[in-house]
């Protein structure tokens, strides 16, 4: 017998499936589209989503004999799924990655509103969260808010068309208005943000033991499954690859080398003291929390940087820029890229990256060393930011299949790194949970210690720690000194007669965006395009970025 995970990532649909002793026997892929219809936002065809989901199903299904028993699942988090009464799309999903909603973050920041709302529930708010979304929906399309009757999360919408329950994970609902200590929503925060009148938007907060249901017919015929199987919605995405890396007890941490550099440390209890940063994500009901830092600037940076560089992709990146010296000869390189700035460990709509110390004498491979050595330093950010003492670091998501930088990380955080020996981590903490809460495994502990295999480790180099530890220190003085600056410096040419528009301040015009870093284009196909991959079989372990 086996189980199917399915993991709904922002830009790739995953299905997996797993033997008796959990190892991947067959592997489905399927590229999805963000659409950016204006500069900074980010979104999705919720049908297109469910769409892939049931192509990679009935993909994966086809190269295994062995009768499926358990279905689980895992999925990107935050932003706005919404639907109606009858639980249909009122519009696309509105990302995590979205950066629409930049001022209403500005001013909750300058108010003091995110911070009295982090010392309630220990998350910051950032632009691609509900309540800031909310917030802005409320004034730019009231409409669309008042023909939705529930605000989802991408796996709120996969479990509502698997069970049809509305209904989110205590994961999902940690951010923004989780209380922490009654596994509900906080009604003193929504009133921090003056949206008590959307509570009724927000689904049902399932505990552990409660995410189980069973699918439907209609959702078994589509997918090509029995009827009345057992479905599980585990932790989302950053909180299930945690688990699917074998971090489970308190002290343990894995980063995420993936879309979002995210670095999550294992606590007994929240943590909502120092500078608010991060978020503190529900991961055992009220008996352990995930402290994380998912950062907006991550594998889309390694993307831009090897077009601008002119190669193929990010392992030839990699190859380039390992062909430089630590330190790039003196070149840094601060890699907040993303339209909607930065959020995690610090929180920024108006982030944007740049590079210091640049000069004739500067090469592509040093240009190319300085984004990896900064993104690296990110990291180190992320877990000075946890005030938790780490004593390895398990990496995990695309980035980790190239040596070099599990070699470098090591070398910048000061702290040991190991890969895991799978591929699928979120599908694989997806399966974790499901034996636990199918009753076939006892805890997370044991499931953990039975089924996660570490494949290779990497420790510091003393001399290169060394030096990273100054290094860092140079990068947070640089970054300081341009955030004081405003980021953006000089004012941007924007074409004849157009002023200087800051962040969250998309231009009017429906034409698609300019070609620059900080400007996505607007798609040009359609939502529901979609870039097939697949393959079957043991993973090789590989050297992809």
């Amino acid at each position: 017998m086996s189980v199917l995970a399915i993991d709904v990532g922002t830009t790739m649909i995953k299905s997996v499936v797993y033997d008796d002793q959990g190892r991947e026997r067959a592997v489905s892929r399927l590229a999805t589209e963000v659409l950016r219809p204006h500069p900074g936002w980010a979104e999705q065809d919720m049908d297109a989503v469910w769409n892939a989901v049931v192509h990679t199903v009935r993909t994966v299904l086809t190269e295994t004999a062995d009768p499926v028993w358990l279905v689980s699942f895992t999925a990107q988090g935050d932003g706005a799924w919404l639907v109606d009464e009858r639980g249909r799309p009122t519009g696309p999903a509105i990302l995590w990655s979205d950066g629409r909603a930049g001022d209403r973050i500005t001013a909750w920041q300058r108010d003091g509103v995110l911070e009295a709302a982090f010392r309630r529930n220990g998350s910051l708010t950032c632009a691609g969260m509900p309540n800031a979304l909310f917030s802005w929906l409320a004034d730019h399309d009231p409409d669309r808010l008042a023909r939705s009757r529930t605000s989802l999360t991408a796996a709120g919408w996969l479990f509502l068309r698997l069970t049809g329950v509305r209904a989110s994970d205590e994961s999902d609902a940690s951010a923004p208005f989780l209380d922490h200590a009654t596994g509900d929503y906080d009604p003193r925060i929504l009133d921090l943000f003056g949206l008590g009148a959307y509570h009724r938007l927000l689904p049902t907060v399932l505990g552990e033991s409660e995410r189980i249901a069973e699918i439907t017919g209609e959702a078994a015929g589509q997918l090509g499954l029995p009827a009345g199987l057992p479905v599980v919605m585990a932790p989302y995405d950053i909180a299930s690859t945690a688990r699917g890396v074998g971090v489970v007890n308190p002290g343990q941490a894995c980063s995420i080398l993936g879309t979002t550099l995210c670095t999550e440390i294992v606590r007994t209890e929240i943590d909502t003291g120092g500078e608010p940063s991060g978020i503190n994500i529900a991961y055992r009901g009220r008996e352990r929390v995930l402290r994380a830092f998912p950062t907006l600037n991550g594998a889309e940076v390694l993307g831009w940087a090897a077009r601008t560089l002119g190669v193929s992709g990010p392992p030839e990146l990699a190859e380039l820029a390992f062909a430089s010296e630590p330190g790039a000869h003196g070149l840094m390189f601060l890699p907040y890229l993303s339209p909607a700035g930065e959020r995690a460990p610090f929180l920024d709509p108006r982030a944007r990256g740049s590079f210091h110390g640049l000069s004739l004498e500067h090469t592509r491979a040093d240009m190319a060393r300085a984004v990896f050595d900064g993104l690296s330093l990110v990291l180190r950010d992320s877990l000075a930011a946890a005030r938790t003492d780490v004593t390895e670091l398990r990496l995990c998501g695309g980035g980790a299949n190239s040596d070099a930088w599990c070699a470098l990380i090591a070398d910048a955080t000061g702290v040991p790194t190991a890969r895991s020996g799978d591929t699928e981590l979120g599908a694989k903490g997806a399966f974790l949970t499901g034996l636990v809460r199918s009753g076939a495994e006892s805890s997370m502990h044991t499931a953990a210690a039975k089924y996660v295999r570490m494949q290779r480790s990497w420790s510091p180099d003393p001399e290169r720690a060394q030096f990273y530890a100054a290094l860092y220190e140079d990068f947070l003085g640089r970054r300081a000194a341009v955030r004081e600056d405003g980021w953006r410096g000089r004012a941007v040419w924007r074409g004849s007669g157009a002023a200087e528009r800051g962040p969250g301040h998309p231009r009017p015009a429906p034409s698609p965006a300019p070609d620059r870093a900080d400007a996505p284009q607007a798609p040009s196909a359609p939502a529901d395009r979609t870039v097939p991959t697949h393959r079957t079989g043991t993973p090789d372990g590989g050297t992809r970025v």
